[in-house]
């Protein structure tokens, strides 16, 4: 179990990496962003992106789950997002795109309110095979502390 403690500025944590096929890029869109750019190969030669392109919340629920398989998803209670700022999806994600997750700790603090947990703001970028960003963002997660001794300095 990784607790609020065992976080601090500056660490990163690098996921592995997964492949998108076209397969998957079409039924993820179909489902829950139905645009011709995401769901039709050949319409999307005539778009903006001159080709398919996954969705960014396709891209970005692949980052999560991507996270969620490092030791940064060993949290002990969970990855509870509280905020994401500063989202963005500065290039497409193609077919065969293999995108990998780096998260690093930019800072953290106790709450004031729920002694037990604090507050561990990260930046997110997940990068495809040639180096390329196909999102960042910066999250604030809510991490439980390590339990304390009675009498023991908070």
């Amino acid at each position: 179990m990784l607790y609020f403690e065992d976080l601090q500025p500056g660490q990163r944590f690098l996921s592995g990496a997964h492949t998108l096929s076209e397969a998957e890029i079409i039924a993820f869109a179909r489902q829950f962003d139905p645009q011709p750019f995401h769901t039709d190969p050949e319409a999307a030669k005539q778009t903006f992106f001159q080709g398919l392109a996954a969705s960014g919340w396709h891209t970005s629920s692949l980052s999560m789950r991507l996270v969620e398989q490092t030791e940064l998803g060993q949290a002990a209670n969970g990855l509870i997002g509280m905020q994401i700022d500063q989202m963005r999806w500065p290039q497409p994600t193609r077919p065969g795109d293999s995108l990998h997750v780096e998260v690093e700790v930019l800072d953290k603090r106790r709450s004031g309110s729920q002694p037990g947990f604090g507050v561990v703001k990260v930046k997110w970028t997940t990068r495809n095979q040639n180096g390329g960003i196909a999102m960042q963002l910066e999250c604030a997660i809510w991490m439980q502390c390590r339990a304390q001794e009675p009498g023991a300095a908070v």
